[in-house]
C-alpha cells in the first residue's frame, strides 16, 4: 500500500487523514461552501480579497492535487480580527432580518406556523381562527352585531323626508281594511267646480273626455251628491267632516275666525265665520298622526310671486277681506278653491308651506318613487279650468269643456306614475251642482243633518234617498284605479262625507266630524276588484 505524503512538508500520511500531524496543513480541498464563507470573512475583517487563480493547464498540473483551485495564503487572522468578523456577521444578520421583517409588515404579511392542533372536547366547537391585524395599524372597536331584522348601517338608504309631512311609510293597511277592500295606498282627488251630473257625465255634457272616455276607463258613480250649498263649504266637508256656516256657503269673502268656535255634537264647530280653530280635526291631521303624508296641488298658487304673495299656503291676512276672492288676469288663484287654508291647525304650522303648493309641483312629485308620494293628493284646478258656469275671462270656455284640456294632461300623468300603479285611486268629482240659473239643483242624498250653524230651509221633502232641498245637488263622480274594472257603473248613493269615510277606511284613520255617523257608508267592496 502506497502512503500519501504532505504536500507542504513531505511527512507521510494515512489514507483517511485530513490534516498533517507535523505541519497542520489540510490534506485535500475545502468544501466549496466553506471556502466561500472563509473568503467572505477575510474580506469583511481585513478588506483583503483572496486571490483566485484560473485552473492551471493540464501540462502544468502535474504534481498539484486535483480539486485545489485556490492559491494558498499565508495570512491567518488574529483572534481579535476573527471575533470582530463573527460579530460583524451577526450584526449583518440582524440588519437583514430587520429589513425583511419591515417589508413583511408593510405588505401585511404574518408568519404562519403549521402545527397539528390538539383535539377539542366533543361538547365544544373550536373557535374560528381570526387573522391578527398588523401591529402598527390602529383599528376601531367593532360594532355589536345587528339583529336579523335590523338594516346594517352601511346598507341603510337615508332619504330626505317628503315635503308636506313626516317621511312617507307604508302602514299596515291590510290589518285595518274592512273586508273586501283593496290595498289602496294613494288617493288622488281631482275637485272640479260647479257642475251637475248631467252637464258633466250625462248626455248634456260638453266634454266627451269626461262623459265617455274616463267612464270607459273606470267606474261611474251617477248618484254621488254634494252635501250643501257653496263650493268652499263642500270642500271643507270632504277634508274635515264639518258642516257649513253662512260664510263658507258664500265662499268666505271675509277671512275671519269662526266665533265662538265651540265644539258641539259629532265634533261640529259652532259659530259664524270661515277659519276653524286649531282644535278642529282634519284629514291632514289624521294622516300626520298616522305618519302618512298629504299634499294639496292648487293651480294658481305658484303665481303668488308675481303679485307679492307666497307661492305656497296662500291665504289672506286674518280678519280682513279676501283679495283673492275673484281671479284676475295676472293671478288666477282664488282662495276658496283651497280648503286647507281655512284651518288654524294647518296654517299655523310648518307643514302648510311644504304641503299646500302650486300645481307644477305635481308633475315633479309624480316622477318619484311610489313610497315617496303622498297618501292623499288633493288637486284643485283654477277658475279657468274648474268648469264653473262663468268663464274666467272673456272668450274663454266655461263648464266641463273648460276642464277637458286640464284633465287630459293631469290624468295620464297620474296613470303613468309609480304611485298610481302601486295601489292608486283617482276620484274626479265636482264641489257642487249649479245653484243658480234655469235648472238649479239643491238636492242631497243619504244623510242630511240639520246643520247647527244654519237655519232650517223650510219643510224637508224626500223622494226615496234624495232630499229635494238643503243640499248641493247631484254632481256624480268617476273612479279610476288598477283595482277597478273599466266601463262599470255603480248605482249606489254617496256624497262628500262618504268619500271622507272611504279615505279613512283605506288608511285606518279614526272617523271625524260627520263621518262618525253610522248611517254613512264609504265605497264598498262591490266597487273594486281586489286582484288589481
Amino acid at each position: 500500500m502506497t502512503l500519501k505524503t504532505c504536500s507542504e512538508c513531505g511527512a507521510a500520511q494515512a489514507p483517511d487523514q485530513r490534516y498533517c500531524l507535523k505541519c497542520g496543513a489540510r490534506l485535500g480541498s475545502l468544501p466549496t461552501a466553506i471556502a466561500v464563507q472563509i473568503g467572505r470573512v477575510k474580506k469583511f475583517a481585513t478588506g483583503r480579497i483572496p486571490l483566485v487563480k484560473a485552473p492551471a493547464p493540464k501540462e502544468a498540473d502535474a504534481g498539484r492535487k486535483k480539486g485545489w483551485p485556490y492559491e494558498r495564503s499565508d495570512f491567518m487572522p488574529s483572534p481579535r480580527a476573527a471575533a470582530a468578523a463573527v460579530i460583524g456577521m451577526l450584526a449583518l444578520g440582524v440588519a437583514l432580518g430587520s429589513a425583511t421583517n419591515e417589508l413583511a409588515r408593510s405588505a401585511g404579511l404574518t408568519t404562519i406556523l403549521f402545527e397539528e392542533p390538539e383535539p377539542a372536547p366533543e361538547e365544544e366547537e373550536p373557535a374560528p381562527e381570526v387573522a391578527a391585524a398588523p401591529e402598527e395599524e390602529t383599528t376601531a372597536e367593532p360594532a355589536p352585531a345587528a339583529t336579523p331584522s335590523a338594516i346594517p348601517e352601511e346598507e341603510a338608504v337615508i332619504e330626505e323626508p317628503l315635503p308636506g309631512g313626516p317621511e312617507a311609510t307604508k302602514p299596515p293597511i291590510k290589518e285595518e281594511l274592512p273586508e273586501g277592500l283593496p290595498e289602496i295606498k294613494h288617493v288622488f282627488v281631482i275637485m272640479l267646480g260647479e257642475n251637475g251630473y248631467e252637464e258633466t257625465f250625462g248626455k248634456a255634457s260638453t266634454s266627451a273626455y269626461l262623459s265617455e272616455e274616463l267612464p270607459a276607463q273606470g267606474e261611474l258613480l251617477p248618484n254621488y251628491f254634494a252635501v250643501t250649498k257653496g263650493q268652499l263649504a263642500n270642500q271643507l266637508a270632504l277634508i274635515s267632516g264639518q258642516g257649513p256656516t253662512p260664510e263658507t256657503q258664500a265662499d268666505c269673502p271675509d277671512y275671519t275666525d269662526i266665533a265662538p268656535g265651540t265644539e258641539g255634537d259629532e265634533g261640529q264647530i259652532e259659530g259664524n265665520g270661515c277659519v276653524y280653530p286649531a282644535t278642529t280635526r282634519t284629514l291632514p291631521g289624521q294622516l300626520e298622526e298616522k305618519e302618512l303624508t298629504w299634499k294639496a296641488y292648487v293651480e294658481g298658487s305658484e303665481d303668488g310671486a308675481a303679485v307679492g304673495q307666497p307661492t305656497s299656503c296662500r291665504h289672506p291676512a286674518l280678519g280682513g277681506a279676501d283679495p283673492n276672492h275673484q281671479s284676475t288676469g295676472a293671478d288666477s288663484y282664488v282662495t276658496w278653491r283651497n280648503p286647507f287654508v281655512y284651518f288654524h291647525s294647518i296654517i299655523d304650522g310648518e307643514t302648510c308651506a311644504k304641503a299646500d303648493v302650486g300645481l307644477p309641483q305635481l308633475t315633479k312629485d309624480l316622477q318619484g318613487k311610489a313610497e315617496r308620494f303622498p297618501a292623499v293628493a288633493y288637486i284643485a284646478p283654477d277658475a279657468c279650468h274648474s268648469g264653473g258656469e262663468q268663464p274666467c275671462e272673456e272668450g274663454a270656455l266655461a263648464g266641463p269643456a273648460a276642464s277637458e284640456e286640464f284633465l287630459k294632461t293631469i290624468v295620464p300623468e297620474i296613470q303613468e306614475s309609480f304611485a298610481y300603479k302601486d295601489g292608486g285611486l283617482i276620484v274626479i268629482t265636482s264641489a257642487e251642482a249649479r245653484q243658480g240659473g234655469e235648472n238649479p239643483d239643491a238636492g242631497a242624498c243619504c244623510f242630511f243633518p240639520a246643520y247647527p250653524n244654519l237655519p232650517a230651509e223650510g219643510e224637508e221633502q224626500t223622494t226615496g234617498l234624495v232630499k229635494e232641498t238643503g243640499g248641493g245637488g247631484r254632481v256624480g263622480a268617476v273612479l279610476l284605479s288598477p283595482y277597478i274594472e273599466p266601463g262599470t257603473t255603480s248605482e249606489s248613493y254617496f256624497n262628500h262625507y262618504s268619500l271622507l269615510v272611504t279615505i279613512e277606511e283605506f288608511f285606518g284613520l279614526e272617523k271625524i266630524g260627520y263621518s262618525t255617523n253610522p248611517l254613512l257608508v264609504g265605497f264598498g267592496e262591490e266597487l273594486f276588484s281586489t286582484t288589481g
